[in-house]
Order: C-alpha cells, then structure tokens, then sequence
C-alpha cells in the first residue's frame, strides 16, 4: 500500500495536470518530511571549495585528531575551544545524511561531518586561509 505521501505524489503528476499539478503538489506534501528532506538537500553547514570543507562565512574549517569519530563528543572544550571554535548550530538544524549534531558544553550543538566534529581555527584570518592545518599535529582540514 502506498503511504499517503507517494500516493499524492502518485496522484500529482498525472500527464493533464501538469501545471496546477506542481502546486497542488506542494500543498499535498508539505507534511510529509521526507519529502521536505529530499528536497531542501544538505544542511547549510558547510561547502567544499578547493578540496576542503569551510563554514557559511567562507573560512576553513578543521578536523581534531584526539576526537573519536562517530562518538557524539567533541574532545575540544574549554582553553581548546577558544582557539578551535566548533562551527556551532542553529537551534532548529536537524542531522542528515553525513551531517550530524553533537552537544557542546552550555546547551549549544556543534555540526560533524561522517562522525567528525568540526572547527574554525582562530589564526585564520580571511577565507581561503588554511593555518591551522598540521597544528600540533593534531589538526586536519576537514575534506569533504
């Protein structure tokens, strides 16, 4: 049986409808999330530009070596965060695909990448930058 979702899409895309079908369609699966998944794509997190990950502002964002991928913590707090800011959430973000949300310290959720929590590094000063990667040897460009 078809859930209503693929039913009204089903239903939407009848040959002689073609016009008022895209707007009915609309309205009809306004409910069904997985739809509105599907079609809002990624989360607005992060893009990749010249083989790295960067955050909505263009600047670079890192990976931390000492954090355990896929364990929903960061191992960067505290003295930590404050030169390695975590490229934070907004309150209503939801996790997708190889996006997840870890909580932070305070309440505040930081977005990973397939597991991997992510950073800006405060040295970098414009985007493009890229100091922080090989810092303490712990540090990597998040690559996409």
């Amino acid at each position: 049986m078809l859930s209503s979702c693929a039913l009204s899409a089903r239903l939407a895309f009848t040959p002689w409808r073609s016009t008022l079908s895209v707007v009915w369609l609309a309205f009809a699966l306004g409910g069904c999330a997985s739809v509105a998944d599907w079609i809002q794509g990624p989360p607005p997190a992060a893009t990749a530009v010249d083989g790295a990950l960067v955050g909505p502002g263009g600047m670079t964002l890192y990976t931390f070596d000492r954090d355990t991928a896929g364990s929903g913590t960061s191992a960067c707090v505290a003295q930590c965060a404050t030169s390695w800011p975590p490229l934070l959430a907004a309150s209503d973000a939801r996790a997708k695909s190889d996006w997840s949300l870890i909580p932070r310290p305070g309440g505040a959720r930081q977005w990973a990448y397939k597991g991997q929590p992510l950073y800006y590094w405060s040295k970098d000063a414009k985007p493009g930058d890229r100091s922080g990667d090989g810092v303490n040897n712990a540090w990597r460009l998040a690559r996409p």
